[in-house]
């Protein structure tokens, strides 16, 4: 179809779907090929076209003074043909192929609108690109098209593949679909699909392939068997479909076949929208299909244009007659005069040109979708408003020689590239349009959805889109209660091949699987994870632990010798009950000090005894309660000092005792100078003062401190107090223990003394008791962790302090409170007359 112009446009159509090629004898000039098989859509795109020049021929405003003409091609969907007709157009040489008459030359063609396959637009724009013949395709959808540096004069009106990939894999974020299968067509626009599919989910981590199949051109059953076993066996419940009407078709009826149901298909734009697969057959199948389909756009006055089409009018040429004959032939069902031989006679019609479009049932006229149809009404406009740029430029300031500007008559194709990508207007439908630095346009998509409509009709609604904004990026938009779902549940299927891991857990991947196949393992301890599907644990830190269910840190427990657990309680109110003991004690021998048993006994030194038998039970409660700086260095000096004082008070008594002996027999009396009153006090001070001096000694160099210790257990901080020096500690426990066993030796000596009279015996008891005590304390200590180490020495010294009390002081309680007949003197000096030493 041909139309004269100042300036001609190019056109590329699929208008019959068939063709057949004439065989090659050699011998004589090869014939044309012939098409069939109308298609009726894409003749209306071939008519848009056409509109949408005679519209911008008819605005004053744009490309004023000047005439658009247009000479438009059928491709028959075959690349040889399409190849052709490009090169004829860019030539000037142009055959009318498909045309019995003979050959007739025109003006070269300034730009080419189409092609609609990606292939074909592949092959044409790389010979189109060696003269910068612009081309603007408004259906090639390959992401390899982009490529400047292959086609730097190809454009296009149909977003890039790219894009509807991303646009995909939106979707499939949306509604969490993280495992799908893919299968797309054995040419450019299936395998660079692939191709952006598998580097784009790579690239998210967050979707996988559970399978990639190429689906066969031809209904090769095997292979179409083979491809649906492979789907009905995969755990993948959401199938994306990237191919045409016709692989479409072919697989359908294996699925068909073999029952495939259960399936969410999303298809993309070559199929989104097929009225050939909707029905009622393949609704079971294909219900509730999302697709990805060409934005929908509206085109005030097509409908009136396409109305008046009429064989009747006169076109510039036999072969336009012979296209709208064949439309009116298709849809009339009627033949034109001479018809066909038998035609008539079986009942068929004779066209007369005048039957009415608007009489019919035709998908011509339903302009209510129209899709391909709005991005060739753009790609037209896109040249014109470049080529009115081109004519209106200003002298000075354009890329040509000398800043000089293009005539009418010194046009030329490369000239309008320059203008095509700085192409920035608005349709009447309020897209914009604009091509980016790879030629690509404005990206946008509607997203279709298939259902079954309240009438029983199948129908596809619109339930968003999504588009590419200069300030936000990629946008989705949903509208997910308009969605029907082709699901018991009515609601958007799990597809997932490992169920998300929750927090507390962290994914670890199968071998040999993809990324998205997984197992879900339990953090260890002391490492927490508060995020679904994170692929690694972390560690809390030092004062915290984890959860028991490993999603947070919490403040680890602290373990000291409490004063609330029942341990503290108990060794608490044994310090007490020793206190209170020894002040009752105390209270008694202070009352009864004239005596006979107090005096025998050399009363200050009990009292000295008495008094530091208390401190001792009272430095107990400095190992009990949270430790703190001070008690850690306070406990060990209390204990040692008070320890040193009773035992120092122990021995000197044992030696009075040994020497008042000594003095009852002949000669003896000047031993008990050695141990007169003031001896006895500054024997006492003196040892005492050894031990102060070891117990400064450590303070001063290594002196005890406070520990968090958190090797006994990972989830407790174990409070402890640490000696800072295991010398110091060593020799103030020596030093206790070289005063017991130098008692515990004399008084073992003084065994033997009159029985009413002397205490060693009891002396002898109390500190091989007491001796027995500590000798035990040093393993248990050592081996005993945290508090138990301090419950261990609060033990060591209750049991030593009630050993030295009870024994010391309970046969002289019993005398005083339950005998006092005893407590005479003739009763304590019995048939000896050893005097005493009364103090």
């Amino acid at each position: 179809m041909d139309k004269a112009g100042d300036v001609i446009l190019g056109g590329l159509f699929e208008i019959h779907f068939f063709s057949v090629f004439p065989e090659l004898s050699f011998t004589s000039e090869p014939q044309h090929p012939t098409c069939h098989g109308f298609d009726v859509l894409g003749f209306r795109q071939a008519q848009t076209m056409a509109f949408a020049i005679e519209e911008i021929n008819r605005n004053s405003k744009l490309l004023p003074n000047m005439t658009l003409g247009y000479s438009l091609y059928d491709n028959c969907v075959k690349l040889g043909i399409g190849f052709r007709a490009a090169l004829a157009l860019i030539s000037g040489q142009e055959e009318q192929i498909l045309m019995e008459e003979s050959c007739e030359g025109s003006t070269p063609v300034l730009g080419i609108v189409g092609d609609s396959s990606s292939t074909r637009s592949i092959a044409i724009s790389t010979v189109l690109g060696l003269y910068r013949v612009p081309m603007v395709s408004y259906f090639a959808t390959c992401s390899c098209l982009s490529d400047r540096k292959k086609f730097p004069s190809f454009f296009r009106t149909i977003p890039s593949d790219a894009f509807q990939v991303n646009a995909m894999i939106q979707i499939l974020k949306h509604f969490g679909w993280t495992w799908v299968g893919l299968l797309i067509s054995d040419d450019d626009y299936g395998l660079h699909a692939a191709r952006s599919f598998q580097s784009d989910l790579s690239l998210s981590g967050k979707s996988c392939l559970a399978y990639l199949e190429v689906l066969p051109w031809s209904n090769e059953a095997a292979e179409l068997r083979r491809i649906v076993d492979v789907m009905k066996k995969s755990t993948a419940h959401v199938v994306i479909v990237f191919a045409h009407e016709s692989h479409m078709i072919n697989l359908m009826e294996e699925v068909v076949r073999q029952n495939l149901t259960g399936l969410q298909w999303l298809a993309s734009e070559a199929w989104s929208t097929a009225s050939v697969l909707q029905t009622s057959d393949l609704m079971p199948y294909l219900g509730g299909t999302l697709g990805i389909a060409i934005r929908r756009g509206e085109i005030p006055g097509l409908r009136d244009y396409l109305s008046e089409i009429n064989p009747n009018i006169q076109h510039n040429n036999s072969y336009g007659n012979s296209i709208v004959n064949q439309f009116w032939e298709f849809t009339f069902q009627c033949r034109f005069a001479p018809p066909p031989v038998g035609w008539v006679e079986n009942g068929g019609k004779v066209c007369t040109g005048k039957e009415d479009l608007r009489t019919v049932e035709t998908e011509f006229l339903d302009i209510s979708n129209l899709r391909p149809e709005y991005n060739v009404y753009k790609a037209v406009y896109a040249l014109a408003y470049a080529l009115h740029g081109l004519l209106h430029c200003e002298p000075g300031s354009e890329p040509f020689k000398e800043g000089s500007c293009a005539t009418l008559e010194t046009l030329q194709p490369w000239q309008l590239v320059y203008y095509l990508e700085r192409v920035n207007f608005t349709t009447s439908f309020g897209d914009q349009v604009s091509f980016d630095e790879n030629g690509d346009a404005l990206p946008i998509y509607d997203i279709m959805n298939w259902l079954w409509l309240p009438d029983g009709v199948i129908g596809v609604q619109n339930v968003g889109e999504v588009k590419m904004s200069a300030f936000n990026g990629e946008q989705l938009t949903l509208d997910v209660d308009k969605i029907f779902w082709n699901f018991e549940s009515n609601k958007p299927p799990r597809s997932v091949c490992s169920e998300v891991c929750p927090p507390g857990t962290r994914m670890v991947r199968k071998k040999g699987e993809p990324e998205c196949c997984f197992d879900c393992f339990p953090c260890a301890e002391g490492k927490v994870n508060n995020r679904t599907n994170s692929l690694e644990c972390f560690s809390c830190p030092e004062d915290f632990w984890s959860s028991p269910q490993r999603d947070l840190c919490v403040p680890k427990k602290t373990e000291f010798l409490s004063y609330q657990e029942p341990l503290g309680i108990c060794l608490t109110a044994a310090s007490l009950l020793g206190t209170f003991t020894c002040a009752v004690v105390l209270g008694i021998f202070i009352y009864h000090r004239k005596t006979p048993i107090v005096r025998a006994n050399n009363s200050e030194l009990s009292f000295q005894l008495l008094l530091s038998l208390k401190l001792c039970f009272l430095c107990s409660l400095l190992f009990i309660g949270r430790p703190r700086l001070w008690t850690c260095q306070l406990r060990h000096a209390a204990f040692g000092i008070s320890f040193v004082l009773c035992v120092s008070c122990i021995l000197v008594k044992t030696m009075v005792v040994l020497a008042v002996f000594k003095a009852s027999k002949p000669g003896g009396g000047a031993s008990l100078k050695w141990f007169g009153v003031s001896q006895q006090r500054g024997t006492v001070l003196v040892l005492t003062s050894v031990q102060a001096a070891i117990c400064t000694a450590w303070l001063v160099t290594y002196s005890p401190a406070l520990h968090k210790n958190t090797h006994y257990h990972n989830d407790k901080i174990v409070y402890e107090c640490v000696v800072g020096s295991t010398v110091g500690f060593s020799v103030l426990l020596g030093y206790i223990g070289l005063l017991a066993i130098v008692s515990f030796l004399i008084a073992f000596l003084a065994r033997n003394l009159p029985d009413n009279f002397n205490e060693a015996k009891l002396i002898t008891f109390s500190m091989l008791i007491f001796c027995a005590v500590w000798v035990a304390f040093i393993p248990a200590y050592i081996s005993s962790p945290g508090k138990h180490a301090d419950a261990v020495e609060v033990f060591a010294i209750l049991a030593s302090s009630f050993a030295l009390l009870v024994a010391l002081f309970g046969p002289k309680c019993y005398i005083i409170l339950l005998r006092p007949e005893r407590n005479t003197k003739k009763a304590i000096m019995g048939r000896s007359t050893i005097g005493t030493t009364e103090r």
